[in-house]
């Protein structure tokens, strides 16, 4: 393994995706609360019908499935996906790169 950091360049392509992954989350799951909580006043679901709710419900998590699938190792081109949560992992499993910037702070 190796103990190599990121760029400046690729720190802020990292800290980008670590931005858009956390913001769409919050968005997401305030909405899916709103939704879940107002349903039935929004004509969304009924006792025997979930079809518009669950569509919509799909439709606010594919977008964090593939912020995810499309996360990579900026050093190695590996993909990361599940490796992360809502901030990308301390180092990447494949090359062993330290995926912050030397000098950052953050």
């Amino acid at each position: 393994m190796s103990s190599n950091y990121l760029t400046k360049e690729q720190n802020d392509r990292l800290r980008q995706w670590e931005s858009w992954n956390k913001s769409y989350f919050i968005f997401a799951f305030f909405s899916l609360i709103v939704i879940l909580v107002f349903s039935s006043q929004l004509g969304l679901s009924s006792g025997d019908s979930w079809g518009p709710l669950g569509v919509l419900i799909a439709a606010l998590i594919t977008p964090i499935i593939i912020l995810q699938l499309r996360l990579e190792c900026p050093a190695c081109g590996e993909k990361i996906g599940w490796q992360a949560k809502l901030m990308a992992p301390d180092q990447c499993k494949a090359c062993g790169t330290f995926l912050r910037a030397k000098n950052s702070s953050s």
